[in-house]
């Protein structure tokens, strides 16, 4: 996904991504540092273990604290809770599906930073939820997977309670 582009993410999601850049950059990182100024005063570097891997963490840190930032600076917070049109599949939505087998599967369209799609979130930009965007109960909606196209009927959508 572009740097760019815009991040929609669910209040808890910012949060959560918040607190993940916040212990990274206050608690994890300056720890490091002091390690590696540490290891770096024990003589030889080339083979200091606690500072090859010291270098080697940092790099790791400062790469996700970038990524973590670039995130927060494209999100745009949207609270499910406060969507105007609640009888249609918009962000936040959690919605129950059925298959031409009457196979159940329920799902929640959360940013895609809070997709976890064993506990059945799935990212706003996948192509489930793209195929459910603006649908309603009743509708059908067909899903292009990678074995082939596969058809969903709306059985129920429904948002958290304000």
């Amino acid at each position: 996904m572009a740097g760019d582009k815009t991040n929609i993410i669910s209040p808890a999601g910012y949060a959560a991504l918040r607190a993940e850049y916040d212990a990274l950059l206050g608690d994890e990182r300056p720890k490091l540092v002091e390690v590696i100024s540490w290891a770096a005063g024990n003589g030889d570097r080339s083979e200091n273990g606690d500072y090859i891997y010291g270098r080697k963490r940092l790099r790791e840190i400062d790469r996700r604290l970038s990524f973590l930032a670039r995130r927060m600076k494209a999100a745009r917070v949207v609270d499910p809770a406060e969507q105007p049109d609640k009888s249609r599949i918009w962000f936040g939505a959690t919605v129950e599906l059925a298959d031409d087998d009457d196979a159940r599967r329920i799902v929640t369209l959360v940013g895609d930073d809070e997709a976890e799609a064993g506990e059945g979130r799935i990212g706003w930009n996948s192509p489930l939820a793209r195929a459910l965007r603006g649908g309603g109960v009743g509708d059908l909606r067909t899903v292009q997977l990678p074995a082939g196209p596969k058809e969903w009927e709306v059985v129920a959508v429904s948002y958290p309670a304000v």
